[in-house]
């Protein structure tokens, strides 16, 4: 039995877009971002958006709010550890939804911080994530030593697009908290179609729901996801590869007109 939505607005949605930002619905021409951007304002009525990324709630207020991308209906950020609804332009944190992510983490920045001091190949970020560590990452230097660390701490460590190492909650990134909130929206997981291009959406693909790796994904995506029958694997690039995959699933008469056009 699922849930009843949290938003009524929710509950007139024919499908909802969960989509990585950066490469993915940020990602393709001009014109293809245009195009798919203006096909989303034109549905908001029946179309739920959600951005599934690693970016923070300012980044995403600054982005929508400069008018050139579409604001989410909810946002999933931080790799996971930030689940929000946007009100009046703003993105403000779901507390019981982050509830068990918050608990998974019990204010361990300052450890983690720690134990990676110094850690070939990582470079702190400096933004004060609330529920993650994160570093830039130089695959040429690094050792290995870092994920051992984040083990023996008893969280997560993700490597992804060979530029990020991420530290996180056990158990928490983009997958699981994209399936806690479509349950409390109360929408149909097939009804969902999950977007991205990077190793930090591999656990989107494991969340139960249409899934998209658009086209230019990092390899190492690819060769995660090219036996599943429920990933399809675009041609297009960005935007593009979103539109195909509307089409391919048969959630959207924009992505059928945008697969009769190529």
């Amino acid at each position: 039995m699922t849930q009843a939505p949290s938003n009524p607005m929710s509950a007139a949605w024919d499908y909802a877009l969960a989509t990585d930002l950066d490469g993915t619905f940020l990602g393709g021409s001009d014109a293809d971002r245009r195009a798919l951007y203006a096909a989303i304002d034109a549905r908001r009525d029946r179309m739920g958006l959600i951005f599934v990324t690693g970016r923070d709630p300012d980044f995403i207020e600054g982005l929508c709010g400069s008018g050139g991308v579409p604001w989410p209906d909810y946002v999933i950020g931080d790799v996971g550890t930030t689940i929000a609804a946007v009100e009046n332009r703003r993105v403000a944190p779901l507390a019981a939804l982050e509830a068990p992510i918050a608990q998974a983490w019990g204010d361990r920045g300052a450890q983690v911080r720690a134990a990676l001091d110094g850690a070939a190949g990582l470079t702190l970020q400096p933004t004060p994530f609330r529920h993650r560590v994160s570093y830039d990452y130089d695959p040429e230097s690094y050792d290995g030593a870092a994920q051992a660390a984040v083990a023996a701490m008893g969280l997560d460590w993700l490597i992804s697009a060979d530029r990020y190492f991420d530290v996180l909650p056990k158990g928490v990134s983009k997958g699981p908290s994209l399936k806690r909130l479509v349950a409390h929206l109360g929408l149909a997981p097939a009804r969902v179609l999950a977007a991205g291009d990077t190793l930090n959406d591999l656990s989107m693909f494991d969340a139960g729901v249409p899934a998209v790796a658009v086209g230019g994904s990092e390899p190492a995506l690819l060769a995660q996801v090219a036996d599943r029958p429920h990933v399809h694997v675009a041609r297009g690039v960005g935007a593009a590869g979103i539109a195909e995959a509307l089409a391919r699933f048969g959630l959207d008469d924009y992505g059928r007109e945008y697969s009769n056009a190529v």
